[in-house]
């Protein structure tokens, strides 16, 4: 088999090197794969993840030039900081020349979850120019031997934010003797994922060195969100590790997302009726202060047994615990309207002096709207000098956001169709990263349950696990036996990796059509395909365009 070998600069924590690792390339007898000579970044978690989920060396190493790391940072580097070389980079990749160099650098300041005038700041402007920077290392490190293939790999927007970068991108690599393309394409479609991910990829092709075509891969079907995630346990299943966790939300997003219509977002809750309001409660368990039957099987015990537990500790027991001697009127409540028994010197506990007395109780000075919560559709309480929501009806029941987010908050994903991008802000408050879940979870089925509540739809709508994201992007949710864990102990902080990194399938398809054209050029021959081209030997940029067309 032949062999390639690859260096992953920006790599993050491995996806798009677990893609290429697992790439397969054959041709008329001939098969090849990829070996990652390394991958370079600059976060220590993502190193240590790097080489966790790929197997392969991660080199932690700053790409910012002097001047963009104190417009990133605001400050001085460190003194133990400084600059990477080129030979920093061949060192990197141990001395090794690359046949292929995939960069899938920062997208922060070219997304468009930035809004523009953060975008055109020093700090992000400065994050941007890493591209051109990856690049220009790339070039120098292994000019002597330059790579067959480059691929760089990011968001859309690109085009718009960083079309300078990218003009400048261009005539390096066309300086260095390289033919390009870049277009957009579905991570979802190439990769079969079961979300439409858009994004840009630029490939560059040495003409000295592959005279050949590349051609694009074969569109895959996009899977159904419901086909990926329900093979996996439901969430809290210890047995999945601490990424699958569900996120701690309060009791109005609960309800919130139980309202929204699957496919929906916080749009629609503006369409109901405050009175439309409705919800029952169904306790899991026996239910909080349950009481189990005397004559009944009792519940699972668990370690988290209380009265006011999720699951009932409290059992209703015929059996009188009088000791002789006791008075019979013990914790007797007496009925309002009808005679006291006899008073006694007896304390509470021990005779009846405990009553059911109808009255509030409260001073006639008391605000008679003592915490009175008023209708969304009707008039109010009069409006008085107390303050306080224990002084007067001064709280009303909204059913209303409180502000206007971005498009997608709290959006509800169908079960049955493809998933939105998974980003690396993937949090119910920032974007659709909820599902609508046929699979209700029974009782003691899930570890600190949350609020489990139905939907109109017959469906439990809750957030996405971190795991779940995973999943979603195609990174294995089990490596050597155990789930999936990521570097440190911070949910946000996996998620962003997890939103940034190149999906390992469709990173695996782009590998696989390179993989077949570096084959046909290494037996100087030349083929034919009914895909689209990627990039053609030796025709300019327009006449690519006009061949793929």
């Amino acid at each position: 088999m032949k062999e390639y070998k690859i260096l992953h600069l920006f790599a993050g924590i491995g996806g798009g090197s677990l893609g290429f690792q697992q790439a397969i390339g054959e041709w008329k007898g001939l098969n090849g794969r990829f070996r990652t000579l390394a991958g370079i970044d600059v976060d220590p978690k993502a190193c240590e993840d790097y080489e966790y989920i790929t197997g392969g060396k991660a080199v932690c190493m700053d790409l910012f030039e002097r001047r963009d790391f104190i417009a990133f940072h605001g400050q001085e580097p460190p003194t133990d900081w400084k600059e990477a070389t080129p030979e920093d980079i061949v060192i990197a990749a141990g001395g090794e020349h690359p046949d292929a160099i995939f960069l899938s650098p920062p997208c922060k300041g070219f997304s468009g979850l930035l809004p523009q005038a953060s975008a055109a700041t020093d700090k992000y402007q400065a994050l941007n120019r890493l591209v051109t920077r990856g690049i220009f290392l790339t070039l120098e490190a292994f000019r002597d031997d330059l790579p067959s293939v480059i691929l760089l790999e990011n968001v859309p927007r690109i085009r718009t934010r960083g079309q300078k970068l990218l003009n400048t991108i261009k005539g390096m690599l066309q300086s260095y003797g390289y033919v390009i393309d870049d277009q957009d394409h579905d991570c979802g479609e190439i990769g079969g994922l079961a979300q439409h991910r858009k994004r840009y990829l630029l490939i560059a092709r040495n003409k000295a060195k592959m005279d050949s075509f590349i051609y694009k891969p074969t569109k895959q079907r996009v899977k159904s969100i419901g086909e990926v995630l329900g093979p996996l346990p439901l969430p809290g299943t210890e047995s999945m590790g601490p990424l699958h966790r569900l996120p701690k939300l309060q009791w109005k997003t609960w309800v919130r997302l139980a309202l929204i219509p699957a496919g929906g977002d916080w749009r629609d809750l503006e369409k109901i009726a405050a009175e439309e309001y409705r919800l029952e409660h169904v306790p899991r368990g026996g239910g909080s202060f349950g009481v189990q039957e005397w004559d009944e099987p009792s519940h699972t015990v668990t370690g988290r047994a209380k009265a006011n537990g999720s699951t009932a500790s409290n059992v209703a027991d015929p059996r009188l615990t009088e000791r002789e001697g006791r008075h019979p009127g013990v914790y007797r409540v007496v009925k309002f309207d009808e005679p006291a028994p006899c008073v006694t010197g007896t304390r509470f506990g021990s005779g009846a002096i405990a009553i059911s007395d109808p009255r509030t109780g409260f001073k006639d000075s008391t605000h008679t709207a003592i915490y009175q919560v008023n209708k969304w559709d009707k008039e109010a309480a009069t409006v008085t000098g107390a303050h306080r929501p224990n002084n007067g009806a001064i709280s009303i029941a909204d059913p209303r956001m409180s502000c206007s987010p971005r498009s997608g908050m709290m959006g509800v994903q169908r079960w049955d169709e493809p998933g939105k991008t998974v980003i690396g802000a993937g949090d119910v408050h920032s974007g659709s990263a909820a599902i609508a879940d046929p699979r209700i979870p029974k009782d003691n089925e899930t570890l600190d349950p949350p609020p489990a509540i139905i939907s109109l739809d017959g469906t439990w709508h809750r957030p996405l696990t971190t795991l779940e994201l995973a999943a979603l992007q195609g990174l294995p949710v089990m490596i050597n036996g155990k789930p999936l864990k990521l570097a440190g102990n911070s949910d946000a902080r996996s998620r962003e990796a997890i939103g940034n990194m190149v999906p390992p399938p469709a990173a695996r398809a782009m590998a696989e059509v390179v993989l077949h054209a570096l084959l046909v050029a290494s037996e100087n021959a030349w083929e034919m395909s009914a895909n689209d081209i990627w990039v053609s030997p030796k025709k300019s940029l327009g006449e690519i365009r006009t061949l793929s067309s």
